[in-house]
Order: C-alpha cells, then sequence, then structure tokens
C-alpha cells in the first residue's frame, strides 16, 4: 500500500503546490474531510476553511505541514492524486492578525440592504475571522 499521495492546489492565479504529502485536510462544502494514501475515488464541492497538508519526510528532509485558507471549487481524489481546484487559496504564513482584524473590523461595520449583500457580508465576516483564526494560531506556535 502506498505510504503517500500527490496533492495538486490550484487557482486561477497558478500552481500553488504539487507534491507528495501523506495526508491532507480539506474543507468540504459540509465541513472538514481527510484524505490519507489509498482514498477511494471521490469528488466534492469545496467551502470556506482551512486546508493542511502533511508531508512525508525523505532523505532530503522536508516532513512537517502546511496550511492554506481555500475558498470555493471542487477537489477530486482519484488513483491517490487529489486535485484541489480552488478560487482561492493564500498561504498560512501570509495572513497577519493586524490585517485580519481590520478587514473583520470593516466588515462588521459593514450593514446589508439587501439579501444578497446580507450573504456577501456573512462570508466576508467569515472570511475574516478564519484568517485572525488561522493567524494567530500560527502565531501562537511561533513560526
Amino acid at each position: 500500500m502506498a505510504t503517500s499521495f500527490l496533492i495538486r492546489l490550484v487557482t486561477p492565479q497558478g500552481k500553488l503546490l504539487d507534491e507528495p504529502a501523506t495526508y491532507a485536510s480539506i474543507p468540504a462544502h459540509d465541513g472538514q474531510m481527510g484524505f490519507a494514501p489509498g482514498r477511494a475515488p471521490i469528488v466534492l464541492k469545496l467551502g470556506l476553511g482551512p486546508m493542511t497538508v502533511s508531508f512525508p519526510t525523505t532523505a532530503k528532509g522536508g516532513g512537517g505541514t502546511r496550511s492554506y485558507l481555500v475558498e470555493d471549487g471542487f477537489a477530486q481524489m482519484v488513483n491517490n492524486k487529489l486535485t484541489v481546484l480552488t478560487s482561492r487559496a493564500i498561504p498560512a504564513e501570509e495572513l497577519e492578525q493586524g490585517a485580519a482584524s481590520k478587514e473583520l473590523a470593516a466588515a462588521e461595520g459593514q450593514k446589508a440592504s439587501s439579501v444578497e449583500q446580507s450573504v456577501k457580508l456573512t462570508r466576508d465576516r467569515d472570511r475574516a475571522r478564519l484568517k485572525l483564526r488561522m493567524a494567530q494560531s500560527r502565531a501562537g506556535k511561533g513560526i
């Protein structure tokens, strides 16, 4: 049985990741879903949330984990290859507490005048809260 699988993370701006992984957790539209080598084929709709990938340790080093904030799109696991196509992916190391706090304050300060605006504002607030939570978590680990 395989000990790793190939993971690809692709946005409209290009490929962010194309490496072997030992585990990945991605935000499906209805909650987090985990992937390990040998997983049965599946296609799923993505939501907004953290994607965490664990990498194998090799003779050249490596290993460890990386996290991304991903938003919307689709994922497919087939033949030990996980492809994540998303409209937005931000590496966790690029998230800053100060910027996320300002973004959240701005989103919370807005009022919606229609159902469509309310849906957009809710999504903006959720995204800002998630950015802040991920930035705080990273800072707490001393990364």
